[in-house]
């Protein structure tokens, strides 16, 4: 997140190793997990944010609500919750960013210009079909793995599991 804007729990790996109270030389291997759509509860910088008929179907399909505090998850696009997308027309991936129509390279460092940034996006076809019972990544409709694949380049880092529902079956590796 967006300091201040930020969680309270230490979400990095010293704050995974001293919860569990392992050495982090104990530690092999360091996988990031995204969901496949951008939220946020409360205040604080969310440029992509959809305050559209979207961004209420994400929040209804994707049970978005803070469980802390019952507040509803703002949300975004942004790999959890794949699944989530499936019966969308179109799926927006935010590529950059441009503020007063100059492209940044990096985040605002003042929080009041996030409220002028200007989101530029590249548009997918959705797949308006289920992925909930697919376990492998080939079976996933084209589209589907066509956006996979974009977010994979874009970031520049494999996406090696890929969550498509809430049972722990619900899971893609590759």
């Amino acid at each position: 997140g967006t300091y201040p804007y930020v969680t309270s729990s230490n979400a990095t790996v010293g704050g995974a190793v001293t919860g569990l109270g392992v050495p982090p030389t104990a530690i092999k291997e360091v996988i990031g997990v995204v969901k496949a759509y951008q939220t946020r509860v409360g205040a604080g910088p969310f440029p992509t944010e959809l305050k559209d008929a979207v961004g209420d179907k994400l929040q209804s399909i994707g049970r978005e609500i803070g469980v802390t505090t019952g507040r509803k998850r703002r949300c975004g696009l942004a790999l959890t919750k794949l699944d989530v997308l499936d019966n969308f027309e179109e799926i927006k991936a935010a590529v950059g960013y441009k503020l007063d129509g100059h492209s940044l390279r990096s985040p605002p460092s003042c929080a009041e210009d996030w409220d002028q940034v200007e989101v530029e996006y590249q548009t997918f076809p959705g797949w308006n079909t289920s992925t909930s019972n697919v376990r492998k990544f080939e079976d996933l409709p084209e589209e589907c793995r066509n956006y996979v694949c974009f977010i994979e380049q874009f970031v520049g880092v494999p996406i090696k599991w890929i969550g498509v529902g809430e049972e722990r079956e619900s899971l893609i590796v590759r």
